[in-house]
């Protein structure tokens, strides 16, 4: 079914305005004006910010709805498939937030503003292991595409974590996935984009 309705989730530290992100804002907004493209800026809390992400795509068709999530944004988009059954596309996904992410309590800055500063509490480890949704489902609604050469996280994780799923695995490349300009009409496409044009 064709997507009318895409929910990009970034990043820990991250915001609306990271590189990817903004590609595929830019690449939503010139496809077509019917399409309904959300890229919340995430509170710090697990549970808070998935509460405000279900309340907001309340309304979206379920049937016709996706989501694209980056690291911490790929759990949270893997959460948000599995409680709606759309289709997930994940960009270097963490896979144990509540492992990697417990170092980092205390008071933290957004990478793309330092003067936004924000801290991390003990509490929300706990909030992101709440949210582990186990083995996923139908693993022909997920889409990763894994950097082999991520400094931050572990491709070999990220890879048994989608058994099943449509994986493209990047030699090389990083965290960031700089080159991800080169795969973004690999990504909208599984998401059921390009939408018929206006």
């Amino acid at each position: 079914m064709p997507t009318s309705h895409l929910l990009y989730l970034h990043g820990f530290r991250s915001s609306p305005q990271s590189t990817k992100a903004q590609l595929v804002r830019q690449h939503v907004e010139r496809l077509d004006p019917r399409l309904t493209f959300w890229c919340p800026q995430l509170p710090p809390s697990p549970k808070l910010a998935m509460e405000e992400v279900m309340a907001g795509i309340a309304a979206w068709p379920r049937e016709h709805m996706a989501v694209i999530g980056s690291s911490l944004g790929g759990f949270y988009a893997t959460w948000v498939a599995e409680q709606t059954g759309c289709r997930a596309a994940v960009l270097n996904p963490a896979v144990h937030p509540e492992r990697d992410l417990a170092r980092y309590i205390g008071e933290l800055t957004s990478w793309h503003d330092p003067a936004d500063r924000f801290y991390f509490r003990p509490d929300y480890v706990d909030e992101l292991r709440a949210l582990q949704c186990g083995p996923i489902t139908r693993p022909e609604r997920y889409y990763a595409l894994i950097a082999k050469g991520d400094e931050v996280l572990d491709w070999r994780e990220m890879v048994v974590h989608y058994p099943g799923a449509q994986i493209r695995l990047l030699e090389g490349s990083d965290h960031a996935i700089s080159g991800f300009a080169d795969y973004l009409d690999e990504v909208l496409a599984f998401v059921g984009l390009p939408w018929p044009a206006a």
